[in-house]
This record gives structure tokens, C-alpha cells and sequence, in this order.
């Protein structure tokens, strides 16, 4: 088959070309666009989010039968124009859902234990003192879930190694998880009032834009902490530095900021930057979030592992072969 790759970084080439044999690949390290239709003699394009593939484009390759996209999102490619010509498309619907939850675990673990001020102790000040740094158990604690997806059914598997009581908040309940793992389900204001721990793992949708407010913020006991590594809009950053500044929460940990707007996959950050840098800058630089002890901030990073960006090849490779066989697998819906 001829298959042309784009957005395609040196290693990942030489990553496809050993997994990827008996066929005629061609990389590029541009985008796919209307100026320039590179690779129109392909029968399976294999884009990132930074190409276009609307109709005008797809005209281009009279030869195309499938496209590979090397991401979750597909909203950068015309699906109605695929489905009109007969293309199918598929996706990578996840590659770092034990990442992202062990990512989830390092700022529950960092917060429990105390271990910035700890850090911060010894490398600022040199006083090897741990007085004013007890921190707490896991073992016996709540931790809340809110959305048991992919990352979510990680989290609840590494809590349930901690020995810790496992509730959650999900629109649609895995009875599998209330069997193997203990998991009660509740509605999320119940789940913010028993949590001492409440992580988030759901979409960034309207109807979850700010799940935690003003509102539901008070419904969590004073020793609680709150951690999230989905997306900053799902929390309402004024109701957090309030209840934060009043104790109304022990601490948080954010791998995401509100001011970052709507990511939609994380793998365009490695590849362009943070389309806001610049201006997330400023704001971390008046952030008083930032300032906190009880508070941890990272870069957006959960998601980014050796293992997880090679997982997203490996999936992709998969989709490829499975189509190649006629057994094509991850097929986007183009109802």
C-alpha cells in the first residue's frame, strides 16, 4: 500500500518504518493543507491534528481509501466527505490512561506527604528538619472519582493497591468496578461531601464547564484535597482560590489551568508549544495560586511519557495493519 505520513518528526520515521514493512511509506514534516497536497497518489494518509483534510483536499487523492490520524480528535478531518467517497477513518482513542492516572497519583502522594515544602526546605534553606511536614496515610482515606473512563478505571485501580475506600461519579456506572474493586457510585454532590480526596478525569464538555463552582465547593470537608489532570475549564479558579484562601480545602494539585482555554490533544502541545505560553506566563506570574504551599501546579504534563508517544505509533501502526487485512479497527463513527 502507499501510505503517506505527515507532521512526522525523524524518530517517529524511523520508529514507522522498522514496525511498518511490505509497504511504500512516504513522510512529510509539514501538515497536509490546500497549498500544498503532498503525497496525492496515496492510498492511506496518516495526518496529525494540524492537517487539513476537508473535501477540497480529499479531491486530491483519487486513490485514498483510509486515513489514519494520529490522535484522539478528528475534527480535522471532513467526515461527511469520507463517508460520501467511501473512506473510512480511524482514530487512536487512548494512549496514556495509566500516564495520566499516575500522574494523578504523583500530586496526590506529593501533597499527602508534603513533599514540596520538604524539598523546598532542604534545597532553599538547608535545614534538615521535618518538623511542620506530617502528612497522612492513603491506606482507609476516600478518594472521589469523578469519571471512570479510561484514566478513571486507572485511578481506581491504583487506589485500590493503596487500600483506599473507592467512590466515584460517573453518568453511566461500571457495575464491574462495584464487583472487583468495592467502587460505590454516588451523584457528584454526595461524592464531593465523602471525598478526601476528589480527582477529575471527565471530558471538557458544556455540560461539564466548571463541574467544580462556587456552589459545590462548599460541599467539601476542610481537610480535603482536590486534583486535576483532565482540563483547567472543569474547575472554576475564583471558587478554588477562595476556598483555598478561607480553608474551606486543604490543597490541590493542577496539572491544568483554566486560562489555558480548551486543549484538545495534548500531543499538538509537544509538537507546536502551548498556544498560549506567552500569556500563561503572565498569568502564573499573578497567579496566587502559584504562591501556595498546599497548592501544586504542572506544566500540562500528565500525559507526556516516552511510553505513551510511542503507544500513539504502535496504535496507529495497528489501524493500519487491520485495515490492510480487511478488519479495520478504532473506525471513527460518520453517522
Amino acid at each position: 500500500m502507499r501510505i503517506s505520513f505527515y507532521e512526522t518528526k525523524n524518530w517517529e520515521a524511523e520508529y514507522i518504518k522498522k514496525k511498518s514493512t511490505g509497504h511504500e511509506l512516504s513522510f512529510f514534516e509539514g501538515p497536509l493543507n490546500l497549498k500544498d497536497p503532498s503525497g496525492t497518489d496515496a492510498e492511506i494518509l496518516v495526518p496529525f491534528v494540524g492537517s487539513e483534510l476537508g473535501a477540497e483536499v480529499l479531491q486530491n487523492f483519487k486513490n485514498l481509501k483510509f486515513i489514519a490520524t494520529r490522535s484522539t480528535g478528528f475534527d480535522h478531518i471532513d467526515l461527511s466527505a469520507c463517508k460520501q467517497k467511501g473512506i473510512l477513518v480511524s482514530n487512536v482513542p487512548t494512549y496514556g490512561e495509566n500516564t495520566v492516572a499516575e500522574f494523578a497519583f504523583a500530586l496526590i502522594l506529593a501533597l499527602s506527604r508534603k513533599l514540596y515544602p520538604a524539598l523546598k526546605r532542604i534545597k532553599e534553606q538547608g535545614d534538615f528538619n521535618y518538623e511542620g511536614l506530617t502528612g497522612f496515610d492513603l491506606k482507609g482515606k476516600t478518594l472521589g472519582v469523578a469519571g471512570t473512563g479510561h484514566i478513571g478505571a486507572h485511578v481506581i485501580k491504583i487506589a485500590f493497591g493503596f487500600g483506599m475506600k473507592i467512590k466515584a461519579y460517573d453518568p453511566h456506572p461500571n457495575q464491574q468496578f462495584v464487583k472487583d474493586y468495592g467502587v460505590e457510585f454516588l451523584e457528584l454532590p454526595e461524592l464531593i461531601k465523602q471525598s478526601d480526596i476528589l480527582t477529575l478525569h471527565v471530558p471538557y464538555l458544556p455540560a461539564t464547564h466548571h463541574l467544580i463552582n462556587s456552589e459545590n465547593i462548599k460541599l467539601f470537608k476542610p481537610t480535603s484535597f482536590l486534583i486535576n489532570t483532565a482540563r483547567g475549564a472543569l474547575v472554576e479558579t475564583e471558587a478554588l482560590l477562595l476556598a483555598l484562601k478561607s480553608g474551606r480545602l486543604a490543597g490541590a494539585g493542577l496539572d491544568v489551568l483554566e486560562e489555558e482555554g480548551f486543549i484538545k490533544d495534548e500531543m499538538s502541545l509537544l509538537r507546536e508549544g502551548h498556544p498560549s505560553r506567552e500569556e500563561l506566563k503572565t498569568v502564573l506570574a499573578d497567579h496566587e495560586l502559584m504562591y501556595m504551599n498546599n497548592v501544586l501546579i504542572t506544566p500540562h504534563n500528565a500525559f507526556n511519557t516516552e511510553e505513551a508517544m510511542q503507544r500513539i505509533l504502535d496504535t496507529t501502526i495497528s489501524n493500519i495493519e487491520s485495515f490492510v487485512k480487511g478488519a479495520p479497527v478504532n473506525l471513527v463513527k460518520m453517522d
